[in-house]
């Protein structure tokens, strides 16, 4: 029977290893210990594992339910492990409770209901083992304990006073407990009889705590003669007094008597910004002022109400950036708080915006035209018969008048035609044919930087008129003057970017855009231009330095005409001499997309304005580079961006080459810290450069400092 009983243990044992083991569960018992090692792993089976390992019996309510996970680098006894095992419950806001030789698992809620450990039996748990503790309190009374410790006790944790035998009764941690023991012993000492707190209305608590105490000559352990102890809570400013009676009374009536108002109606203080704006933050701190008054006062007493919301003054200056605040100091206080937290540095945004364009445009127009005056007539260039198409690009009556000028009037594609000009009978005939194929490709890459929540702009777009109206009069008599005018409107035409970010949470972007890009037709009618116009507005969520697509339009048209005479264009091939025939077709592809960039700091917006321009140069020296890959002599390059931003002392330009002596040098730099460096040949240099590399000539890319003499060239 024993054996069976071992046997059927064993594999219970095999059992809970192999389901550790799937739950990636590593323990590694041995002789010298246990090492646990656990990832999400049920913590049923950890409690298995312990209670293999520690040799003590739990009972799991049904509620027990949880992943665990354990990291042990070295191995632990048992004790060690049952404590470990005690901080994994306690984080996952279960308990342990003995009771006899069965250890019970409940949750922390019900755990202090049952038979915890008390007495002796608590005085010796450590670490997370939940236990009851009796406190007595010698000195001060247990009720005014309570209310300093409450904060320090978890809400699963008990904690109440018994004034009748003055003890606090603390039902938590061990651990914690021990922490509450040790503070309740600094406080329970003879001389503090009794703990006093005092509201102050318009001094400073910790201001009036460091008065008192500086004239007091405070000793090393924060105490007053007369064995008193301050302490200041400048959350409510309010003063915590402890001490005997006499002690506690002399220094109430010190207190009062600092504890007024300043003549003139109370304290004014200046706050000088360094983000934000003064103006625009004085009203919201305004608001927030009287918000809090009409909270404080609970709808009770509006008069009084309004009254205390009037304490409060804002001023904004804007020339200094600053806010002149007049309040209690509790309430500058508050307000200083609110204001630590608003003038912070804001992010900002670089959107980099790529406007894509790509169309094709295949034209084919073929057309016969031809005019006939009779015989009859002797004059004028009216014909009495023919074929005046439109969009021929020729007028056919022109020909007959003034034949140079008509045909100059052709613009594009090939024409064949005859015509008899003169006398009677006068005739003319025109064959065009055009084929065109025009291709366009339009990228456009603006790109704009701004703050969190700033509406930017950027145009690069010419300002063209555009006509409204127009007035002529010609007048009836001679002597009636003409007056004709137009009336005119400009627009921007080119390209239009319009972002406003706003930064939240995990470095996403929600952008409100709106981009424009606009171009004038090269067709046109009579009255006026015409532009081609291509607009988004929308709002997008995107993350740091995602290109995400805003929208497009993907167009392909297809147009025959044909334009023929009725009935004789209908003529087998004949018909070709009545009808001209079109045929166009477009494509056009339009894409636009976003790169949004969030920069929270200087070194990330240096770092992106050196890379914007070193890509400008670049590209420019491309421009400039020979058939031998050299750059052009004589072509003209955008400087080095450190040397718009960095001058030689002196007034010298980086371009001059004169030497210049170090004396010299640093007589032109008064107030420049220098440093003297050792180079090769035993020569000592006054420099402000640091790095130096031994040789016979160091040279950098715009200085060079010669070893034979005491001499800087700048080149």
């Amino acid at each position: 029977m024993k054996n069976k009983f071992n046997l059927n243990q064993t594999f219970k044992a095999f059992c809970a290893c192999a389901m550790l083991f799937v739950s990636t569960f590593n323990v590694v018992l041995a002789e010298t210990g246990v090492t646990l090692n656990l990832k999400d792993a049920d913590i049923r089976s950890f409690i298995e594992t312990v209670a293999e390992a520690t040799g003590r019996n739990f009972v799991v309510d049904p509620r027990v339910k949880a992943k665990v996970t354990v990291v042990s680098a070295r191995s632990m006894n048992r004790e060690e492990v049952y404590q470990v095992f005690l901080s994994v419950l306690q984080v996952h806001g279960y308990a342990a409770v003995q009771v006899g030789e069965i250890i019970k698992i409940l949750p922390d809620v019900n755990a202090k209901q049952g038979p915890v450990a008390t007495g002796s039996e608590s005085s010796k748990a450590t670490g997370d083992e939940l236990v009851t503790r009796v406190v007595p309190i010698k000195h001060v009374p247990a009720a005014q304990m309570v209310p300093i410790l409450r904060p320090l006790v978890p809400q699963q944790g008990h904690l109440a006073a018994y004034p009748n035998s003055n003890v606090l009764v603390v039902s938590d941690r061990a651990a914690n407990i021990q922490r509450l023991i040790s503070i309740i012993n600094r406080i329970d000492r003879p001389d503090s009889q009794e703990i006093e707190v005092v509201p102050l209305q318009h001094a400073s608590a910790a201001e009036v705590v460091r008065i008192i105490n500086s004239m007091s000559r405070q000793d090393a352990q924060g105490q007053v003669p007369g064995g008193t102890t301050l302490a200041a809570d400048e959350r409510s400013n309010s003063i915590l007094l402890s001490g005997d009676n006499a002690a506690r009374l002399r220094i109430r009536g010190l207190i009062a008597h600092l504890d007024t108002p300043l003549q003139g109606g109370g304290n004014a203080q200046v706050v000088f910004l360094k983000y934000a704006k003064a103006s625009e933050l004085a009203p919201i701190l305004l608001g927030v002022s009287q918000f809090e008054a009409e909270g404080q006062q609970g709808g009770a007493n509006g008069t009084a109400a309004s009254a205390n919301s009037q304490d409060v003054d804002i001023q904004a200056d804007e020339t200094t950036n600053a806010l002149i605040i007049t309040a209690s100091p509790a309430k500058f206080d508050s307000l200083r708080r609110i204001i630590n937290q608003l003038d912070v540095r804001r992010a900002q945004v670089l959107v980099e915006a790529v406007i894509a364009e790509v169309s094709t445009n295949l034209a084919k127009d073929l057309g016969v035209e031809f005019a006939y005056v009779p015989t009859d007539r002797s004059s004028g260039t009216t014909p009495a018969f023919g074929t005046l198409l439109p969009n021929s690009g020729i007028d056919l009556t022109g020909v007959l008048g003034d034949a140079g000028s008509a045909i100059s009037a052709i613009t594009s594609g090939a024409f064949v035609g005859a015509a008899k000009l003169s006398g009677k009978d006068r005739f003319a005939a025109l064959v065009r044919a055009l084929e065109g194929d025009t291709a366009t490709n339009i990228l456009s890459t603006p790109q704009l930087m701004t703050l969190d929540n700033e509406e930017a702009e950027i145009v690069v777009a010419q300002n063209v008129p555009f006509i409204t109206g127009q007035f002529t009069n010609t007048g009836s008599g001679t002597d009636s003057a003409v007056n004709p005018f137009q009336t005119i409107e400009r627009e921007d035409v080119g390209i239009t970017l319009r972002i406003t970010p706003q930064i939240n949470e995990g470095d996403s972007v929600k952008l409100d855009i709106e981009t424009e890009s606009s171009s004038i037709s090269a067709s046109a009618v009579a009255s006026d231009l015409i532009t081609n116009k291509r607009s988004i507005s929308t709002s997008v969520l995107a993350k740091d330095q995602q290109t995400i697509v805003l929208g497009g339009l993907i167009e392909d048209s297809f147009r025959d005409s044909v334009q023929k005479v009725p009935l004789l264009g209908d003529i087998p091939l004949l018909g070709h001499l009545f009808k001209a025939t079109s045929t166009t077709n477009d494509k056009q592809n339009l894409m636009v997309f976003i790169h949004p960039v969030i920069i929270r700091d200087a070194a990330t917006s240096s770092y992106t304005t050196n890379s914007k321009y070193s890509f400008l140069r670049a590209k420019q020296i491309e421009y400039e580079i020979n058939e031998r890959g050299l750059i052009k002599e004589g072509a003209k390059l955008l400087p080095d961006l450190d040397e718009l931003v960095t001058q030689v002392p002196g007034g010298s330009s980086a371009s001059s080459s004169s030497p210049v002596s170090v004396d010299q040098l640093l007589q032109q730099s008064p107030g420049v810290e220098t440093t003297a460096i050792e180079v090769s040949n035993d020569i000592q240099l006054e420099n402000i450069q640091t790095d130096v590399i031994p040789a016979e000539e160091i040279q950098t890319e715009n200085i060079s400092i010669s070893t034979d003499s005491d001499v800087i060239i700048l080149e």
